[in-house]
């Protein structure tokens, strides 16, 4: 079987192709092409919905999903982004990629497809992963593909129009952490047929239908494995839907005017009604030997103190990476984020909070994060970079290849979980968390550098 992405007529095509519809030349194998992504060659495909343009050659249609006899799952989108509607008959829109994905994942126990074929790039493919060279994936490509990719989770995604051949290393489809595992994919884009740069057009593999395929070897993750490059944008497209909603549909805002003490337990401060006593607060553990952070320890360096709350302090790092390169430390002798209490896991956020507020006044956005790992007492190191020079995404992504190039699997947790969900009292770790409220975390087995953060 011959799979052909891209834009299967060239721009002299007619007459040899002439040839192949007489039957005076036969593709020498099954071959299955993708629709015009120009108005030019629109007419070499007279029925969108797919059929036979010459012996052997096929022509998919539109949009829709191909299955073979070995239950091999090929889902195929025609054609280049439109922003408008209908679409073109050389153009995919919204509504096609939205009717794609429900179509396949309304079927009972979806996992994904074996193969996905679309003409355009998906954009955004190369986050996380190794770089393309001259294309940048953020710039060229459709989002929509980038959505359908996401939902339809292909093991192997072929594209070819940026004319240049690029393999992304494999990205998962789960969350780590939080979902079980499941297989990963690869990208992969074809230059043009017999460019002069000799770039390879050509991709031959065997794949083994995920329909039949061991779960456990389906699932398997290679060691190049890069976080999924599509989330960031899925992200923006839920919100911007969420919001399209908001507008749309006021009345759906009374679901947030619900009285905010409703549904919460009973205060333990005894104004909730009946007897309860007020809790004593939990005194912090004792250190076993000096500590150079414990706030009452002769060992601090009393001279980098900025400001002391009730349960934190704010201090300059000694040697810090920056002059106003700060740490959150709690006063009391606590190893870890996961040891706190709330009332100083409160002031910690409100420490933070003001961090933000100073920084961007600054014209600054902070990244914070703690090592969980050869340290006695908690350091939540603060550090800011100058707004102009950086994104929260630049931040994010620079931390996730570093981790990758030393295979450290710093993952993403969700915006709004707590690091203790994911991490174990006693547990060493690696936590970064933006001022965004993005999140990443490594769970520490073995070792760890311990200048990684810096």
């Amino acid at each position: 079987m011959l799979l052909c992405v891209g834009s299967f007529f060239g721009p002299a095509a007619a007459a040899e192709w002439e040839e192949y519809r007489a039957g005076v030349k036969k593709a020498p194998i099954p071959t299955y092409v993708l629709g015009a992504n120009d108005q030019d060659t629109v007419h070499y495909f007279p029925d969108v919905s797919g059929c036979e343009l010459a012996e052997n050659i096929t022509y998919l249609g539109r949009r829709g999903v191909f299955s073979g006899a070995s239950g091999l799952q090929i889902a195929y989108l025609s054609g280049t982004e439109s922003q408008h509607e209908p679409a073109l008959a050389c153009n995919f829109s919204s509504k096609d990629v939205t009717e794609l994905t429900t179509s396949l994942l309304s079927t009972p126990k979806f996992r994904g497809v074996d193969i996905l074929l679309t003409s355009p790039w998906p954009r955004d493919v190369g986050n996380f992963g190794n770089s393309p060279g001259e294309i940048d994936p953020k710039k060229c490509g459709s989002a929509l593909i980038s959505n359908l990719a996401a939902s339809l989770k292909p093991r192997y995604h072929f594209a070819a129009l940026e004319k240049t051949y690029y393999e992304r290393v494999p990205y998962r489809n789960h969350t780590v952490l939080q979902e079980a595992p499941q297989h990963v994919s690869r990208f992969i884009a074809l230059a043009d047929v017999g460019n002069t740069s000799k770039k390879k057009y050509l991709y031959a593999f065997s794949i083994v239908p995920m329909s039949v395929m061991d779960p456990a070897e389906l699932v398997k993750q290679p060691q190049d494995v890069t976080e999924n490059p599509y989330r960031k944008l899925r992200k923006e497209a839920h919100k911007a839907k969420t919001l399209v909603c908001a507008e749309e549909e006021p009345a759906c805002q009374f679901f947030f005017d619900l009285n905010k003490s409703q549904g919460k337990k009973r205060s333990s401060d005894g104004k909730g009604g009946g007897n309860s006593q007020p809790k004593q607060p939990k005194k912090p553990p004792q250190p076993t030997g000096p500590c150079w952070f414990c706030l009452a320890s002769p060992e601090v360096e009393k001279h980098l103190v900025v400001s002391i709350g009730t349960h934190c302090y704010l201090a300059l790092a000694k040697g810090g990476l920056l002059p106003d390169h700060v740490l959150i430390l709690p006063i009391g002798h606590y190893q870890s984020v996961v040891d706190l209490p709330g009332e100083v896991v409160e002031e910690v956020t409100k420490y933070k909070s003001a961090l933000k507020e100073f920084f961007r006044s600054q014209g600054k956005r902070y990244v914070l994060f703690e090592r969980n790992y050869k340290s006695q007492h908690l350091q939540l190191q603060v550090i800011p970079l100058p707004l102009n020079l950086c994104t929260a995404e630049d931040i994010k992504e620079a931390f996730i290849t570093q981790a990758q190039e030393q295979q450290i699997d710093l993952v993403e947790i969700p915006e709004h979980s707590d690091i203790k969900q994911v991490a174990q009292p006693g547990a060493p770790y690696f936590y970064v968390e933006l001022d965004t409220g993005e999140k990443l975390f490594h769970r520490i087995r073995k070792s760890f550098p311990l200048q990684f953060g810096r």
